[in-house]
């Protein structure tokens, strides 16, 4: 390679790399998981590539831009491929300070590469002459046959990119494939001691699955538009191409505008965020819920004679007939408000109530429960059909469930576009054939990566009982990458369920990590994923982030079994009670808080110390100037909470110790007494004093990217009530939820009882 990292950075780079290495082949062989040949190719070259190629050869020439670099279009560019090229000229000009002046070429021609880089660019049709200085070639000529050959959704977005002294050639067949051969592009730019350079290499690159979706869901909270927009462009610099975005009340819905939440997105909004979309070939998939999780519908008055059982407002009734009404309405809605898109996804699943009420019940004697879901289905699918989408859903509607049968006498339409988990799948793949058989369109689900506060549990989970399991990423690479292989799913859709009330930047790893393995499932091996999407996503000159990651989880679960917070879940778990206060004139209490707190306390010691270590590693990150450095800030607000609930436990340790130490001594010395209980005032004052400091602080960074959470205005109050899922991010209308534990506890209570008994026991001995 003939230009090699700047000096100066360089011995560190390559120590780092080389440690990198080193913890993968030994992590690796402690799995008995090979290292993949072809993933370390790039990797070694300190070349973070995401998703990984199908085909990759490292050689020939690199390609130097200099100061100043033409694009070079063909003749004749479309509107999209131009919009592709300004992109480009963006990026280079903002990332590495590159002039880019977007040209064309003669008709008909293409540039041939195949002097720098040999025997690699046989497939090319006629020459061009190079512009003076450095070029980027965007064509639609001389595609490789390895591409063209393809299924024509995967041939659209492949592409080939070969480098070569003076010129740098991105083939494409379709508009998608040049877009994504220069996201490519500009993520194998590295920087050199003479500038900005692209490593000698060629790639042949084509998606294992055509549609990769991200499931977008603000059912309890809105991102501001500009927020949004970065979302999208984050999302296809990693080639998804599909954003089923779960609306619920954040759309304001023309038809029925009681619907819509304070400050909702409008039609024309939404309309120009889907265009804005399509741009960087991402389709916009309005999600909006049928039959179950309709708790924003059928919470108003208006609409709860539709309810299945009037006690909850969870689901519709799928045999009334105004829930169609209302459903569709909201549907036409959605259609409008996403044009060009192909599908719309009606959710319709956790239907807890289904066939609960008289009429349903009489009903699923006839067709069983699963037939009322095919029903509603069925009839909820050929309306959108009429409309011109395909309708996606989340349930099973053949019954593919461990031997469970059909529903009875009811066919689902085969127009239904499944988007399903298959977790419960043979090896051999036996539902998946039948429904491809049938017709159906498939989408494997990634699993669940799980419901826990703050941060998504990527290293890993706890099971109930404390045991450690896999994380998120390890379930998602095992479920994925067999799928991805077994050629039966037209797309992949990721989950990142708002119950839990993340902000939508922890999500980012599980986006991107899907996105891997849908695109390119042969390579690379999971721990080569983890370190390439550090270096990736971060910057070259982040560190020790995959450690960050692991503080966090073991932070959210920390965070997830302090107080009440599984209480509200889960049960009666984990309810932390108040020490006792003084009482009568002896100073008496009830010494216990200690010793039954004993483990949280010690926890708490253990947890602050990692929060120590995750504010480290958090600063320096900063410091360095790091690539998306809004989520070391959102993270700062997620040690700062965990920090809070650590201190909070210290706090009732030692409050119950100045209690105790005024009744040590109230034979002694009253005035002591009276100290060690003011000690405890200032211990409370303390503590509600972070509290305010760290919540207030939360809710700033957090409301950078969002509106207000529970938004009213001038012209609508948010009408807030909760449904019967008993989400976590949805116990208060605000953001109060991450805090409302420590708000249970009671210490304001415990605070003015405190201060009257100390009023007693001064005017008692006179203090």
């Amino acid at each position: 390679m003939k230009h090699l990292i700047e000096p100066s950075r360089r011995s560190a780079r390559v120590f780092r790399n080389l440690l990198l290495l080193l913890t993968a082949v030994l992590l690796c062989f402690s799995c008995n998981t090979p290292v993949s040949d072809t993933a370390s190719t790039l990797f070694d070259q300190g070349i973070y590539l995401i998703p990984y190629p199908q085909e990759v050869v490292p050689g020939g020439a690199d390609f130097i831009p200099g100061g100043e670099v033409s694009v070079v279009l063909d003749e004749g560019a479309s509107e999209n491929d131009r919009f592709a090229a300004d992109e480009l000229a963006r990026e280079l000009k903002e990332e590495w300070g590159i002039r880019a002046v977007i040209t064309s070429a003669a008709p008909g021609s293409s540039p041939d590469v195949a002097s720098d880089f040999p025997g690699t660019a046989s497939d090319s049709q006629g020459t061009v002459p190079a512009p003076p200085g450095a070029a980027i070639i965007l064509t639609h000529q001389g595609v490789p046959a390895k591409i063209t050959g393809l299924p024509e959704k995967k041939a659209l977005q492949g592409y080939q990119l070969v480098t070569g002294a003076g010129q740098l050639v991105i083939r494409a067949s379709g508009e998608s494939g040049l877009f994504y051969g220069i996201q490519t592009l500009l993520q194998i730019m590295k920087q050199g001691e003479h500038g900005a350079f692209v490593p000698g290499m060629e790639i042949i690159d084509w998606p294992d699955i055509p549609q990769r979706a991200c499931h977008y869901d603000t059912k309890h909270h809105q991102d501001r538009r500009d927020y949004v927009e970065s979302f999208i462009r984050d999302l296809a610099r990693y080639k998804i191409n599909m954003l089923v975005w779960e609306w619920e009340d954040k759309f304001a819905y023309p038809s029925h505008p009681e619907i819509g939440a304070p400050g909702a997105f409008t039609m024309e909004e939404m309309q120009e965020i889907t265009r804005y979309a399509r741009q960087y070939h991402v389709q916009l998939v309005p999600l909006v819920q049928g039959l179950g999780h309709v708790s924003f519908i059928l919470k108003w008055p208006q609409h709860s004679h539709l309810r299945e059982i009037p006690a909850s407002n969870w689901e519709f009734c799928p045999l009334k007939e105004g829930s169609y009404t209302l459903l569709f309405d909201l549907w036409d809605d959605a259609i409008e408000a996403t044009p060009g898109s192909e599908y719309i996804h009606i959710g319709s699943d956790e239907t807890y109530e289904l066939g609960a009420c008289e009429q349903c019940r009489k009903k699923a004697e006839e067709i069983g429960r699963s037939g009322l879901y095919t029903l509603f289905i069925n009839r909820a699918g050929k309306h959108v059909l009429e409309k011109g989408r395909k309708p996606m859903c989340w349930e099973r509607p053949m019954g593919w469930e461990r031997g469970k049968s059909p529903a009875r006498g009811i066919e689902p339409i085969r127009e239904l576009v499944l988007t399903e988990s298959y977790s419960y799948e043979t090896a051999a793949y036996q539902y998946a054939t039948e429904a491809k058989e049938l017709g159906y369109e498939l989408f494997t689900y990634d699993p669940n990566p799980g419901v826990v506060p703050l941060m998504v549990p990527y290293m890993f989970r706890i099971r109930e009982g404390g045991n450690r399991v896999p994380g998120s990423l390890e379930n998602s690479y095992n479920h994925l990458v067999p799928s991805t292989q077994s050629g039966y799913f037209d797309g992949m859709i990721n989950t990142s369920w708002d119950d839990a009330g993340l902000h939508n930047q922890a999500w980012m790893m599980s986006f991107i990590n899907s996105a891997e393995w849908s695109w390119s499932a042969g390579a690379p091996t999971l721990d080569e994923f983890i370190s390439t999407y550090f270096m990736n996503y971060y910057g070259d000159n982040s560190t020790d982030m995959r450690e960050l990651f692991m503080l966090l989880n073991e932070a959210g679960y920390f965070y997830f079994e302090s107080f009440e917070r599984r209480v509200w879940h889960y049960g009666d778990i984990g309810k932390t009670h108040l020490p006792d206060l003084p009482r009568d004139d002896n100073v008496e209490y009830d010494v216990y808080w200690n010793r039954e707190y004993a483990a949280r306390i010690e926890s708490s010691r253990e947890m602050l110390k990692k929060m120590e270590r995750a504010g480290e590693i958090i600063g320096t990150n900063l410091e360095a100037g790091i690539r998306h450095s809004y989520d070391l800030e959102l993270f700062s607000t997620v040690v700062d909470l965990v920090r809070h609930t650590c201190h909070t436990y210290l706090a009732l340790s030692n409050l119950e110790l100045a209690i105790k130490e005024a009744h040590n001594q109230h034979y002694l010395n009253h005035a002591a007494t009276y100290a060690a209980l003011e000690s405890a005032v200032r211990i409370i004052d303390d503590n509600l004093a972070e509290r305010e400091q760290v919540y207030n602080n939360l809710v700033t960074v957090w409301e950078r990217t969002r509106l207000p959470k529970g938004l009213s205005t001038a012209e609508k109050v948010f009408f807030f009530r909760r449904d019967r899922a008993r989400h976590f991010a949805f116990r208060r209308a605000d953001m109060s939820y991450l805090i409302c534990d420590e708000e249970l506890l009671g210490l304001e209570d415990y605070r003015e009882q405190l201060l009257e008994y100390m009023k007693y026991y001064k005017q008692t001995y006179k203090i």
